[in-house]
């Protein structure tokens, strides 16, 4: 066990190229300035997201391509959709919190995409967690939109997906990538307890 995760420190450090040395340091640089409820997170994850779908085109991981593609979409959106204060054209856009009709669209869109991807992935490929990963990355297209539209529960989705993921990739002894998600977890808590102090001063 030591041995592998040895190994895949190695690798991690090692033997990744500049290219997805950047694609990581922007993501994370992303992450992190949207936390902090910053506006600049949004040119820098688009950044992030260009190189993957290069990345991800170059190693054939086309569903992971699909999956950038939209969240190109979505950082754009976000982008266009923070900086435009209907109230006040000058300000940025308020914090949101998230409201019922949320909750029920969500938990059905989840619900259909989890069962029918996996579903998929279960009967036509040799996918090792077909229905957990169809889970997450449905997940991942809601909190993604939340996050565009500055709904504050949206860090709350990426640390329940993010804390499955860490024990996915522990498990396939993907361990740098999980230890990546571990980091994304802590970011993603400040920038719950960040947004919630904003949101509650926004009501006062």
């Amino acid at each position: 066990m030591a041995g592998t995760f040895s190994e895949s420190i190695n690798q991690f450090l090692f033997g990744t190229g500049i290219l997805e040395w950047f694609g990581v340091f922007t993501g994370i640089l992303c992450v992190w300035l949207a936390a902090k409820n910053n506006i600049w997170n949004w040119p820098f994850a688009i950044i992030s997201v260009v190189i993957y779908i290069f990345i991800f085109f170059e190693s054939r991981l086309y569903a992971d391509m699909g999956l950038q593609v939209y969240f190109l979409g979505m950082n754009l959106y976000g982008w266009y959709f923070w900086s435009k204060n209907k109230n006040n054209p000058q300000a940025s856009r308020a914090i949101s919190s998230i409201t019922s009709k949320e909750i029920l669209f969500s938990t059905i869109g989840i619900s259909v995409f989890t069962i029918a991807i996996g579903f998929l992935l279960h009967k036509e490929t040799n996918a090792s967690f077909p229905f957990i990963d169809s889970f997450c990355t449905a997940c991942s297209l809601i909190a993604q939109l939340f996050l565009a539209r500055k709904v504050l529960q949206n860090w709350l989705i990426w640390i329940f997906v993010d804390l499955i993921y860490v024990g996915v990739y522990f498990s396939k002894d993907l361990y740098a990538t999980g230890l990546m998600y571990v980091l994304y977890i802590f970011i993603a808590i400040m920038g719950y307890l960040d947004w919630r102090k904003t949101y509650r001063e926004q009501k006062n």
